[in-house]
């Protein structure tokens, strides 16, 4: 039976594509080519067909590597494709290249398409003021594409098959921001916590506020805090313990204990590696040789680290081989694969139907880069101002406050943020920051993505000059290090709004009322920043104290009038 099978797909796949090329080579009026010939130039034409229509996800593909290459947490994402894309073939090759596709394919390759015309991720979306949720991903046109591709030329029982490496798509965006702000945050607080305890049983108790900014700041030539939670490892270890599931088809509560396993070994190890580093950390006090390298003896403590956790896990879960080998399908025979020879013509339908529409999707996308090429350039460059054009914008006084210096951060190279820092006397500095590229920006969302966690979360309103109250999306922070209260709000040259005054719950993101394009009239991103060192004082008064200090400074700011000056 098993070799019957096997005859069985080398018929299929010589059928199909020698009766292909037969008839192409007859309409082309060139002579017939050799099985062998025939066969390799199909499958070289299929995969170069496949991977330009790919072009068509361009948008997508591009968002996902700025994801993966921007955020260390995600960067598990950029090794997901290539493992799913072998291990779909991998389900296809047991199926012996079956080739008995379905028309139904072109369905989701024209809906995975549509992305070239809608955003997907920006259809929907939820927005807390902190955070925005998108209903749809970047990964969902990428799913879309390979379920059609397989649907159209593999058939119904290799994508049936082929269930997970398709879903593994899904988590090409491998760390929801959902999690990142309900668990990551949370855990960044309990590691810092348990190192600090550490630190005190050893005898190097972080007490005063120099040796605690010594530990947990970059002054020291690393950051503990932001990554100290061990997520990444985590995270890594979890997609591992999926894979390795998969491929031994073992039990769906085997499965979740493989993947809970080693998600909790990624999190002890981590515990491990912030251990070591505070004894690396009471070695290297004194030594500025060993200072320096605080940051390489953290990279290197962890591989280690996390090396041996792999290895840990990957020993427990393949001490005991499965037996089973995958073969193919004993019911494979020449009558359910190898169709008749009027059948087999449809394979170069099949393909002819997928080049134009992939031909009609990259017309169209060029054309659409085209016509928005002006807006897409005055998108990439928000400002023509020089950095001393952009500081002389920025008020030398704002009530009692006088300018004491001004800055700007940069996003790839291109100024983004203008920031100037304010003070009265011997009163604590005021920043305040303007958003210059014409998109929405929340102050409070990138310091979560720094990995600081609030202690308070509101909505506050604040006398502004001329009496004017303008709302503010507020939090407080406090670290053991510093206090800090920071607002974030949007204003037009003509009035000023917070992201909360958006109607809540699930809405049409290109219906939205803030309008952060049209220059001249649009909505300014602006925040201010209030920040002190902490005195171990209770957090309540300390946070009347920042925000009395707070409307002290924004009672004398115009805002709708530093957003004109810089539209």
């Amino acid at each position: 039976m098993n070799a019957t099978g096997s005859s069985a797909s080398v018929y299929a796949k010589t059928s199909s594509s020698s009766t292909f090329f037969a008839i192409l080579g007859k309409r082309l009026g060139v002579g017939p080519l050799k099985a062998a010939d025939s066969n390799a130039l199909f499958w070289v034409v299929l995969v170069s067909l496949v991977a330009f229509g790919s072009l068509g996800l361009f948008r997508q593909l591009v968002a996902l590597w700025d994801i993966w290459t921007g955020d260390p947490l995600r960067s598990i994402g950029m090794l997901i494709l290539p493992a799913s894309i072998v291990l779909v073939l991998r389900v296809w090759r047991q199926r012996g290249w079956e080739l008995r596709g379905t028309w139904w394919g072109l369905l989701p390759v024209a809906l995975a398409f549509l992305s070239i015309v809608f955003s997907w991720e920006m259809l929907f979306s939820w927005d807390t003021g902190l955070l925005t949720v998108s209903l749809f991903s970047h990964a969902l046109p990428i799913y879309l594409y390979a379920s059609g591709v397989l649907l159209l030329f593999a058939g119904i029982r290799v994508w049936r098959q082929a269930w997970f490496p398709l879903a593994l798509l899904l988590c090409l965006q491998p760390v929801p921001g959902l999690l990142v702000y309900f668990l990551d945050l949370p855990l960044q607080g309990l590691s810092a916590h348990i190192a600090r305890s550490f630190a005190a049983l050893i005898g190097f108790p972080p007490t005063n506020p120099e040796l605690l900014k010594l530990m947990f700041t970059p002054d020291f030539g690393m950051f503990i805090a932001p990554g100290c939670d061990g997520m990444r490892g985590a995270v890594t270890l979890g997609y591992v313990a999926l894979v390795v599931g998969y491929l031994k088809r073992v039990s769906i509560w085997r499965w979740i204990l493989y993947v809970f396993g080693a998600v909790l070994l990624g999190h002890i190890f981590n515990l491990l590696r912030l251990c070591a580093l505070v004894l690396y950390y009471r070695i290297a006090v004194g030594h500025p040789a060993l200072e320096h390298i605080a940051k390489q003896a953290d990279y290197a403590v962890g591989a280690c680290l996390f090396l041996s956790a792999a290895f840990l896990f990957l020993w427990i879960v393949l001490r005991k081989q499965d037996n089973e080998s995958v073969t193919d399908d004993p019911q494979l025979s020449r009558a359910s694969i190898g169709a008749g020879a009027g059948k087999q013509r449809t394979i170069y339908w099949k393909v002819a139907a997928f080049a134009i529409l992939v031909l009609v999707v990259i017309v169209l996308g060029v054309r659409t880069s085209r016509i928005n090429r002006g807006s897409l350039a005055e998108f990439s460059r928000p400002s023509d101002l020089t950095p001393k054009q952009l500081d002389d914008r920025i008020p030398k006084q704002l009530g009692d406050y006088r300018l004491t210096r001004t800055w700007q951060e940069q996003l790839r190279g291109i100024t983004v943020l203008e920031n100037a820092a304010y003070r009265k006397d011997e009163s604590s500095e005021i920043t305040v920051g303007i958003w210059l590229s014409p998109s929405q920006h929340s102050v409070l969302n990138s310091m979560m993505i720094h990995g600081e966690s609030t202690e308070m979360l509101s909505r506050q309103s604040f006398v502004t000059a001329g009496g004017q109250p303008v709302f503010f999306d507020t939090a407080f922070y406090s670290d053991g290090i510093t206090d800090s209260l920071v607002g974030n709000t949007y204003c037009s040259p003509s009035v000023c709004r917070s992201s909360l005054e958006n109607e809540g719950g699930i809405h049409v993101v290109f219906n939205r009322k803030i309008d952060f394009a049209t220059r001249g009239t649009r909505f300014v991103p602006i925040f201010f920043r209030v920040e002190r060192l902490h005195t171990g004082a209770p957090k309540a008064d300390t946070y009347k104290e920042l925000t009395a200090e707070s409307q002290g400074f924004l009672s004398g700011v115009d805002f709708p009038e530093l957003s004109k000056g810089l539209q």
